[in-house]
């Protein structure tokens, strides 16, 4: 269509504000997907109406998308049924059972640490299990739980995203692929996602110096002043767990194991031409079926309850869904109206490209703040900055690593995140004093992520 201007970036800018506002996703960009429909089709609010739901519809044309959304649905049904065969409740009364060897302040953060590492599925399951394990031990131990829900939200999101073996790979594949398929860039989803982690900077700092934290036992701002929690007598009757630990770890492993060999079949013997969508979808069913034959066959649940937590997780996975459709479809829009063409005309000879990666990751770690959300802020970013990329040949990798460690950045301090509550409410911190005591803690891995990015940019462009 013709060059309409500043109402290009207004859109976009439409988005945030109307995220900020009402806290909502979903409406944001469904509000958003309509105003640039409207005027795309000149104000016509019937055309628009309809050209929105061709949109979405059209979307499942995309074999790719398809894949996708599938993925996302049934790695909430993994989740479901690992939890209601007890394997959680499994694995949780195993470590405990085995936390004399880990009995010290610096052990008990050490054991959130670790689970954290490892259970990187999903962000809010990671942050839960790592909380409700490591809560009794570092109350034992004097460890306030200010501090252990710093430790659990500081290895959800970001251990999230450097491992993208599950839903937020599946998010961030398709805002790739989306770009790719409009000739916005050039070049293969998988590589370029895994390229993009060495760009992660604010994840990767974020790891590393939350395990200095504990090892030198850093305590930073009102974490100085956070009190361990009085011990409690644990009264819990039946803490011997009949369900073993097999039942979380062995469908978690084929689910990771699955991926790289998924990707070698696709890619005829090279995994970096493997196809990501096909891979994760593969990786889902195998591991589905593995589960099917190991609960089932063994006794650990019924063909019934198999089913009936099959469909119970793909209901959770619902709204996250929704919002990946909508990614997917405001990403056709902002490229349909210009937004990346128009912010390049007018920032060449105004903005120095080099200031680009920094100022993506500024922006998106505003709008996840304000929003308490990483994957609506991916969603809203990661067209504009791939376009950027594009227009002032900045290295792609680059520029999806600034979306998703802004996104994160934000996330990982705002208020109304679902990680930092969950984090708050598996420590059993009361939510404010997280938020407080975490925030110089955040403030540290985001400003030299943010040098990181200016030197880089300097560097490279």
């Amino acid at each position: 269509m013709e060059n309409i201007g500043i109402l290009s970036v207004l859109i976009p800018l439409f988005i945030i504000v109307m995220a900020i506002i009402t806290k909502d996703v979903v409406v944001s960009l469904l509000s958003g997907i309509f105003l640039g429909e409207l005027v795309i089709h000149h104000f016509n609010p019937l055309t628009s109406i309809i050209a929105l739901l061709d949109g979405f519809i059209g979307l499942f044309a995309e074999g790719w998308i398809t894949k996708t959304v599938l993925f996302a649905l049934l790695v909430g049904s993994i989740i479901k049924l690992i939890t209601n065969s007890d394997g959680v409740n499994g694995f949780i009364a195993y470590v405990s059972e085995k936390q004399k060897r880990i009995d010290s302040p610096k052990g008990a953060l050490l054991l959130a640490y670790f689970l954290g590492v490892i259970i990187f599925i999903e962000s809010s399951i990671t942050a839960l299990v790592a909380g409700t394990i490591a809560k009794p031990l570092c109350d034992k131990n004097g460890v306030s739980r200010e501090k252990l829900a710093f430790v659990c939200d500081s290895t959800s999101a970001p251990v999230c995203s450097l491992i993208p073996f599950n839903g937020w790979g599946a998010l961030l594949l398709g805002l790739i692929i989306t770009a790719i398929d409009s000739n916005v860039i050039t070049g293969e989803a998988l590589p370029l996602l895994l390229e993009s982690i060495l760009f992660n900077f604010y994840s990767l700092i974020t790891v590393i110096f939350v395990l200095l934290v504990i090892i030198f036992d850093i305590n930073i701002g009102s974490m100085r002043h956070a009190k361990p929690h009085p011990i409690q007598k644990n009264k819990k009757e039946g803490l011997k767990q009949e369900k073993s630990p097999l039942l979380m770890i062995l469908p978690l492993m084929i689910l990771i194991l699955m991926v790289p060999i998924s990707l070698y079949y696709t890619g005829e013997g090279d995994i970096l031409k493997g196809s990501g969508s096909t891979s994760i979808f593969y990786a889902v069913i195998s591991t589905l079926l593995f589960i099917y034959f190991y609960y089932v066959l063994g006794g650990h649940l019924s063909h019934k309850n198999y089913f009936n937590s099959l469909y119970e997780g793909i209901s959770d996975m619902i709204p996250i869904v929704l919002i990946l459709l909508l990614a997917f479809l405001i990403g056709n829009v902002i490229k349909e109206l210009g937004t990346a063409t128009y912010l390049a005309d007018i920032m060449k000879g105004n903005i120095s490209p080099f200031l680009l990666p920094f100022l993506v990751f500024f922006v998106a770690g505003l709008t996840s703040f304000s929003t308490g959300t990483s994957w609506g802020t991916f969603s809203i970013m990661m067209p504009i900055a791939l376009a950027l990329s594009a227009s002032f040949n900045i290295p792609i990798p680059l520029m999806i690593g600034a979306v998703v460690s802004g996104g994160i950045f934000g996330d990982h301090i705002s208020p109304i995140s679902d990680t930092t509550i969950i984090s708050s409410m598996a420590s059993g911190c009361n939510h404010i004093d997280h938020v407080r005591t975490q925030i110089p803690y955040a403030l540290i891995p985001a400003l030299l992520a943010s040098i990181l990015y200016l030197i880089v940019g300097w560097v490279v462009i």
